[in-house]
């Protein structure tokens, strides 16, 4: 008795590892980029939504360096998503309280991605807080919208631009 206990441990630690291995070998990573100008005429402590221009996905190309399909991808998740300054190239993140970016597509109800409250840095750059939500049908889209809400504790003499860098996870099935 006790080598057949012995026997399925071994067998099921070898199943969950190899379980692991290949979606690790399915698992890969699309990058996007979005740039969000936050208006000098913003209120302060007031939430004030910013609409981005539409991201055209570079995901068809991606699946396929990753020799993938989109009916194969079975989970997306995103994984970071940095904002950083680019104009003014001295401004830093002090003006900002908070800022939440959600992700919708023309056939997707709108979800949030990523978030921060209480900001409380001196830096260009900021790692918002990801979500867990499945983005599936986002990033399998031809395009999707950012929309931005920030709320600001400082008046701004000048537009910010800001360059928001999304770092998705893709885990899809071997066919």
């Amino acid at each position: 008795m006790k080598s057949k206990i012995i026997a399925l441990s071994a067998f099921l630690s070898i199943f969950f590892c190899s379980c692991n291995t290949v979606d690790d070998l399915l698992t890969f990573t699309i990058s996007n980029n979005a740039s969000i100008k936050i208006q000098s005429t913003s209120p302060i402590n007031l939430p004030l939504e910013i609409i981005t221009p539409e991201v055209t996905t570079n995901s068809s190309a991606e699946f396929e360096n990753n020799k993938t399909k989109a009916n194969l991808v079975k989970d997306v998740k995103i994984r970071s998503l940095k904002l950083s300054i680019t104009d003014p190239s001295d401004k830093t993140f002090t003006f900002l309280k908070s800022v939440h970016l959600y992700i919708s597509t023309a056939n997707s109800e709108e979800i949030e991605l990523a978030y921060a409250d209480n900001i409380n840095v001196s830096s260009n750059t900021i790692d918002l807080i990801c979500t867990d939500k499945r983005l599936d049908e986002y990033i399998k889209a031809d395009s999707y919208k950012i929309r931005t809400k920030v709320t600001l504790k400082e008046t701004l003499t000048k537009d910010v631009t800001v360059k928001a860098e999304m770092k998705f996870k893709v885990t899809a099935d071997p066919f």
